[in-house]
């Protein structure tokens, strides 16, 4: 009896668990304190964003009445008669900038649920915080109950760029419908601004436009002022400033698209990316241009980067600021080829600002590309494929935020929708945990039931990219993972974020099965050729192409090639998202257009052909044999020898380095190179280490590439026998035996003297053989 009556004591002391509030008879009722037109937009909102996922309309009244359930929104003490619930002290989350509380109350009347926001933006993100936790379905509208939470962002820069542009991979092709609801999806998650890009017009218009570019920054204008963002404008100049007329017709241009902004926020000068004036002419054409921008726009700023600036051009910069500390620029954009941003910040004033610039969109050549990219992904998926990199993106903002006041991402397009979610929420609060980000995110657009899975899933596809693809055999469970989620759940095939994530789920896993399957063929292939002999060349040459080109005759997994192919129109059809450009008129192949890509060949098949070509027309059967056996044996050069193709994980194992560009890709034929695979990809000045070498043996250095190579051998620099410098020919130096006499040796590059080219025209290496004599 004693221990029953503890037992029951205890279990009346203990806290009573959080229980679910039920919302789908609540009621929603608005300050008028609170600013036009929050006052509308944020129970707009609301409305809109639940009726979608429960078909449950709340409704909105004037009066408090005999309710048992409220939803408020207040950003003032009270609201109509009845005391807003405020805390003591200072410095708390509500009483900051975009802060917001949300605390239940219970009374004689039932529950309030209040929204508490200090400001206009205050209310738009603690409605954002509810929509994000409530779980909603079409028989719930519930959030776990008591509640009591409040919060501020860290940052107070948190935005991106949206580009109404033909470069785009998607926006081009959207309403205003559809940005207004990306607006709200992103305010939802924290974001305070959007970018356009009003004048940055290519010479043909994009065949995707809904209404003419010039109207549609208007109308986002008029979003960022239903939704309280502020509005950017990125705008280049790509004439010299030193042309009078230019430069007058360009300020004209300027002050009349101001003029026609309902709010303008901010005008953000590229300083050389692109353009390519001095900061002299710069500086005075933006003091120029902030003179017509604050007539119709008194509040808005002017921002510059130094990308592309030159030592000398960084210097006048600085100088500028100190001799005339021009109070009409608000501060410093970094973004790709900026200056370091910790250096900016140490040298910027500190009553100027310091925004980063990230580049969110891009996979290759660009300024976070994927470390160590596997060859197949950059051959395939390409410079802008579907991108979700929650972790990776996590890191880098980390890595940078300190040194800036926020952020307002690039963006070409909705495949990096993750990524912009991530940025928002980690601009907010810094510590927040990634996997709380993909929860949320999963749970709001695509519902409670799965957002756990679909979190878990989203991660899964991030590491889909980490290591060799070959011996990753996480593609094939992601892959599982995510059918067993699309069987699961069919309610959602029509959503875009969803049909994004499938599409990389089968995308990964049909190039990864392609590339066991096709360099296996390539293998056996290169077995006939490497043991070809006098009087059969034509035979081994025939024999080895049959074999390569089964990849085409009897490709693998033609059922997820199909799939891909479905989920490519079904993502053109609900987000105008272009994989192709004969197909869907991406821009150009390297905007997006995987489906293009699908089935390039990952072994060397295209190439085997055109050099088969160049065997025939040799002079002599020695010539011919001589070649193949270079072919056949081109990754397996003998016992006590080593070959290296120096930006593909799986086959560098002595490579120390990592591009600067990750696996970066030549890029040769719009995409469509016959070039041999490794000599497409390719670092600039790589560092191999080499160990239990044989001290009594001679060594050849072997080097395949484009241009110079000059190599040193554990520092010193050697003369080569043979200097080709034409794409897939070879250079090659003897290494002296004082150096090998320890067993090892370090092999590095020089970087030649290139500055006067475009920095896709530099040396390549792409392949590296130690050869034992």
């Amino acid at each position: 009896m004693k221990s029953f009556l503890s037992i029951l004591l205890l279990l009346l002391t203990l806290p009573l668990a959080a229980q679910p509030v039920n919302l789908k008879n609540a009621v929603i009722v608005v300050s008028p304190s609170i600013p036009a037109p929050m006052r509308t937009t944020a129970p707009q909102m609301l409305v809109e964003e639940i009726d979608k996922r429960t078909n449950t309309t709340l409704k909105q009244s004037q009066s408090w009445g005999a309710t048992t359930l409220v939803l408020a929104l207040s950003s003032d003490k009270d609201v109509l008669g009845k005391p807003v619930p405020t805390r003591t002290g200072t410095g708390l989350p509500e009483q900051k900038p975009e802060g917001f509380r949300i605390v239940t109350e219970t009374g004689a009347k039932g529950t309030t649920l209040w929204i508490i926001g200090a400001d206009s933006r205050g209310i738009l993100f603690g409605s954002g915080w509810l929509l994000r936790n409530l779980k909603m379905d079409a028989k719930r509208l519930e959030l776990v109950s008591p509640v009591e939470f409040a919060s501020a962002p860290v940052y107070p820069i948190r935005g991106h760029q949206l580009g109404y542009r033909t470069t785009a991979n998607s926006y081009d092709a959207w309403t205003v419908a559809q940005f207004d609801q990306y607006y709200r999806d992103l305010a939802i998650f924290g974001t305070n601004a959007i970018e356009g890009i009003p004048f940055h017009e290519e010479e043909k218009p994009s065949p995707h436009f809904k209404i003419p570019p010039t109207e549609m920054q208007v109308r986002m204008s008029e979003l960022c002022q239903k939704y309280d963002m502020d509005y950017w404008v990125w705008t280049p100049v790509e004439f010299e400033l030193t042309d009078e007329a230019k430069r007058k017709a360009e300020i004209e241009k300027h002050e009349a698209f101001y003029k026609s902004c309902p709010r303008l926020d901010h005008i953000f000068f590229p300083g050389g990316d692109p353009g390519d004036n001095h900061p002299r002419e710069v500086m005075a054409f933006l003091k120029d241009l902030q003179e017509r921008l604050v007539k119709a726009h008194p509040k808005a700023k002017i921002w510059i980067s130094l990308q592309g600036f030159n030592t000398e051009q960084i210097d006048y910069f600085y100088n500028y600021l100190a001799q005339n500390k021009p109070t009409w620029l608000q501060g410093v954009v970094s973004g790709p080829s900026s200056p370091p941003m910790a250096e900016t910040r140490y040298r910027l004033p500190k009553n100027y600002q310091h925004r980063e610039y990230p580049d969110l969109t891009h996979n290759v050549r660009c300024e976070f590309p994927v470390e160590r990219w596997d060859q197949a992904y950059a051959l395939t998926l390409g410079r802008e494929a579907i991108n979700p990199r929650p972790f990776f993106f996590a890191g880098i903002h980390g890595k940078y935020a300190a040194f800036t006041d926020g952020f307002v991402s690039y963006s070409d397009g909705c495949h990096d929708d993750i990524n912009k979610i991530v940025w928002s929420q980690r601009a907010w609060d810094p510590t927040k945990d990634v996997n709380e980000i993909l929860n949320d995110y999963s749970r709001f657009f695509f519902g409670w039931l799965v957002a756990n899975e679909a979190a878990d899933g989203i991660s899964a596809l991030e590491n889909n990219w980490q290591g060799p693809l070959a011996q990753n055999g996480g593609v094939e469970a992601t892959f599982r993972f995510w059918k067993s989620l699309e069987t699961a759940h069919p309610e959602l095939k029509n959503n875009w974020r969803w049909q994004m994530l499938l599409m990389r789920a089968y995308y990964d896993t049909y190039t990864r099965r392609r590339l066991i399957y096709e360099q296996g063929l390539e293998k056996t292939a290169n077995a006939i050729l490497a043991q070809a002999k006098e009087g059969d060349v034509e035979k081994s040459m025939e024999s080895a192409l049959a074999v390569v080109t089964k990849a085409d005759k009897e490709p693998v997994s033609p059922e997820l090639r199909k799939k891909i192919e479905t989920l490519c129109a079904d993502l053109y059809a609900s987000i105008g998202l272009q994989t192709s450009v004969p197909k869907y008129k991406a821009k150009n192949y390297e905007r997006g257009a995987s489906l293009d890509f699908v089935d390039y060949p990952l072994n060397n098949r295209w190439w085997l052909a055109d050099e088969f070509k160049k065997v025939q027309a040799m002079k002599t059967p020695k010539e011919k044999l001589e070649r193949l056996h270079v072919i056949g044996n081109w990754e397996t050069p003998g016992e006590g020898s080593y070959y290296d193709d120096v930006s593909s994980g799986s086959k560098s194992p002595r490579v120390k380095t990592i591009s600067e560009d990750a696996t970066d890709i030549a890029w040769w034929d719009n995409g469509f190179s016959r070039a041999r695979l490794s000599t497409q990809t390719f670092q600039n000045e790589p560092a191999l280490d080499y160990d239990n070498l044989d001290p009594g043996s001679r060594y050849i250095i072997r080097v395949a590439g484009l241009g110079e190579a000059l190599l040193r051998v554990d520092g010193y620099r050697l003369k080569p026998l043979i200097y080709n410098k034409a794409n897939e020919t070879f250079k090659e130096w003897i290494v002296p035996l004082s150096l090998t006499q320890d067993g090892k040796i370090s092999v590095t590059f020089d970087e030649p003297e290139e500055s006067h080219l475009n920095w896709r025209q530099h040396s390549k290496v792409s392949d590296v053989w130690l050869l034992k004599q």
